[in-house]
């Protein structure tokens, strides 16, 4: 299964089994947190086998189930860390997809466990990723139209490729608040106000990217 693919099946899950990561599964998701980390200037870390974060002794704590693994989502504060982490947390999403593995996005429902990694000064942590074995593999969630998020005429096939695809993006309690624009040959996307909207903004950006095939998400961060 390539990323492309992965976007399509995909969906967040919250109850997993006690299965344990591969010890190959674990390099693959390393390497790529490694990768992630030098070019998104970030330090997100890979969690394994941790009982509290979760409180997994807890038979339903926040709706979770058999959370033992997670991805912490770290970063150096700047105006642009929650949509830098959207963007590259959300390859790790797709690339755990491809691996056989579920994921969920979690914003608040979580343990901060100190001992399980490390915040260096100037960072904070913003989020995790549960990640494991899913008991299910989820279900698609309710969507938007394609109007509903753009603006512009005219709209190119891959333009309404990546569109098509980023409402596909999971989004903070589902508010898919964003809009992208298509005008003069060029691409933007913008965040409206809603609860972790700017790293949603990341979230949708990777899969636009993803499926259309055309990358402009990390230039418009530049130049803002």
């Amino acid at each position: 299964m390539t990323l492309q693919e992965a976007i399509y099946v995909r969906h967040s899950v919250r109850e997993y089994t006690r299965d344990t990561i591969t010890y190959e599964q674990g390099v693959a998701l390393d390497a790529e947190i490694d990768r992630c980390n030098k070019e998104g200037n970030l330090h997100f870390q890979l969690i394994l086998d941790e009982e509290q974060g979760f409180q997994s002794e807890k038979p339903h704590y926040g709706k979770f189930r058999n959370v033992r693994n997670y991805i912490a989502l770290i970063g150096p504060r700047d105006k642009h860390l929650d949509e830098r982490l959207g963007y590259y947390g959300e390859r790790l999403v797709l690339l755990a997809q491809t691996l056989g593995l579920n994921t969920c996005w979690v914003g608040l429902t979580y343990k901060k466990v100190p001992d399980a990694f490390e915040i260096r000064k100037g960072e904070t942590l913003r989020g995790v990723i549960a990640l494991g074995k899913g008991a299910n593999q989820g279900v698609q969630h309710k969507s938007k139209s394609f109007e509903a998020v753009t603006e512009g005429t005219d709209f190119p096939d891959w333009f309404v490729r990546g569109v098509e695809a980023a409402l596909l993006a999971p989004t903070a309690i589902n508010q898919q608040k964003f809009r992208f624009s298509y005008r003069d040959g060029k691409v933007s996307v913008k965040a409206g106000l809603g609860f972790f909207a700017h790293m949603d903004l990341g979230i949708v950006a990777c899969h636009f990217e993803l499926a259309s095939g055309h990358s402009f998400f990390l230039d418009q961060l530049q130049n803002r």
